[in-house]
């Protein structure tokens, strides 16, 4: 038996006050109104108030030192507006419905929700009646994680997707989230509520992009996207993050999968100063498919943490997963990823594998692929490589005309290509591979 003790039950005097989670819950902003949404950002702002800020202590934190976030003051701040998405780069040409977030704030003026086709409802909070998000937003399992809550807490808005019954979207949808400092360190919390009702499908494009004049600036970016599948429902996501060179990143993508449901996911992680996704699957019916590919890519100093959980509660389900690193300098990558197979989960199909390259006798990874399974008739395999480059890869390069530096980059293409060619968006692909010469050549 599992006891839960809530932290409103506990006197204040046994309960340890972070410092720092305590300066960013009084700097929250919120329209105060009555309803069940103010009840929702009340709850999670008293979990926060009685957490404290993971530690390497902690084995899921083992590896990823938070301590350079607790340095920096953060300040609320609202949304910029006369910006351009032309100008920075930052619309995908190939996608017409989108929906912008300037510093987790919606800008309706820079999103494009015409011509949806039937059945497809795209915007933020105000598209949906209240007791139709009640019943998903914040419901996923993991909700009182600290950084979720704290999400939740400074809850003002939210992108919401919404595929009815039997509904087809051909055309992915763009979800651009943008980040613009001001003048001293700023914290932004987006959300993002995906519901795939039965039998429907729907593409995403989820985006995290800094401001063109945000390269240097320090600002914070706690996300939390909530994805429902529900049955036979096919939801294909692809998560980007590109952050500046001093940005912290933490984001929470929660899958919730029915039974016969399908569910992909291609992340892509390049730069910021520290970044870390969590990745939590949940399975809730049988025959579901699960496939998740990603790519993490960082150099100088900079720190990248992915940590998936993948929970098979019911038997033939499928996962497939493809993590791969490319560290260069004195990066250090982290992955932790655990896939759970308990004993009603029979005949499950499980594989994970996290391949790493170095490009630096200084870069570091540490892995951990996990499976604990305790049913008896079920294929799972998982495993972890760590690799350079191969001396005589690019020496045979060299023996075809093609100088060493220009070999490093197309064995590091070819490395990275494997996942960013996953992705749908043939600009999306071009500016990601871009990007990855540029970072692994500082």
């Amino acid at each position: 038996m599992t006891i839960q003790v809530s932290p409103s039950s506990i006197p204040d005097s046994l309960l340890d006050r972070d410092a720092f989670l305590s300066d960013l819950l009084s700097r929250v902003t919120t329209k105060k109104e009555d309803g069940w949404l103010q009840d929702l950002r009340d709850g999670a702002a008293n979990w926060v108030r009685h957490s404290v800020i993971p530690n390497t202590r902690e084995e899921e934190w083992r590896f990823t030192d938070l301590s350079p976030l607790k340095q920096v003051t953060f300040n609320n701040v609202e949304a910029f507006h006369g910006i351009s998405l032309q100008q920075n780069d930052l619309i995908l040409p190939e996608v017409s419905q989108r929906l912008v977030f300037v510093n987790g704030v919606y800008a309706p003026d820079l999103s494009n929700t015409k011509n949806l086709p039937a059945g497809l409802i795209i915007g933020n909070l105000d598209v949906l009646p209240g007791e139709v998000v009640e019943e998903y937003l914040a419901q996923a399992e993991g909700a009182k994680e600290v950084f979720t809550a704290l999400n939740t807490a400074a809850l003002n808005d939210v992108a919401v997707v919404w595929a009815s019954k039997n509904v087809v979207v051909e055309e992915p949808i763009h979800l651009l989230f943008v980040s613009v400092s001001g003048e001293s360190a700023t914290i932004s919390q987006p959300r993002c509520l995906v519901v795939a009702e039965s039998n429907s499908q729907v593409s995403l494009i989820e985006e995290y992009r800094n401001h063109k004049d945000t390269e240097e600036a320090v600002y914070f970016t706690n996300s939390v996207t909530e994805i429902w599948v529900n049955e036979n429902a096919q939801v294909s996501h692809t998560r980007v993050v590109l952050e500046g060179d001093a940005a912290f990143h933490i984001g929470k993508t929660a899958v919730t999968q029915a039974r016969y449901s399908r569910y992909s996911c291609d992340a892509v992680t390049i730069g910021g100063k520290l970044s870390r996704h969590n990745l939590e699957i949940l399975q809730t019916g049988e025959q579901t498919e699960t496939i998740l590919n990603g790519l993490t890519v960082i150099a100088e100093k900079q720190l990248a943490d992915t940590h998936s959980a993948i929970a098979l509660n019911h038997p033939h389900g499928i996962s497939k997963q493809l993590h791969k690193c490319i560290i260069g300098d004195r990066a250090h990558g982290v992955f932790n990823g655990k896939v759970f197979v308990p004993k009603p989960a029979q005949l499950t199909d499980a594989s994970q594998l996290n391949r790493n390259l170095l490009l630096s006798s200084k870069a570091r990874i540490d892995t951990k692929p996990q499976l604990e399974i305790t049913a008896d008739n079920v294929k799972c395999a998982h495993g972890a490589t760590v690799s350079q480059l191969e001396d005589d890869e690019i020496f045979y390069l060299q023996s075809r005309g093609i100088d060493e530096n220009n070999a490093r980059k197309l064995l590091v293409n070819a490395f990275a290509s494997e996942i960013i060619n996953l992705i749908p968006i043939p600009s999306l692909r071009d500016k990601l591979l871009k990007t990855v010469v540029s970072l692994t050549n500082k």
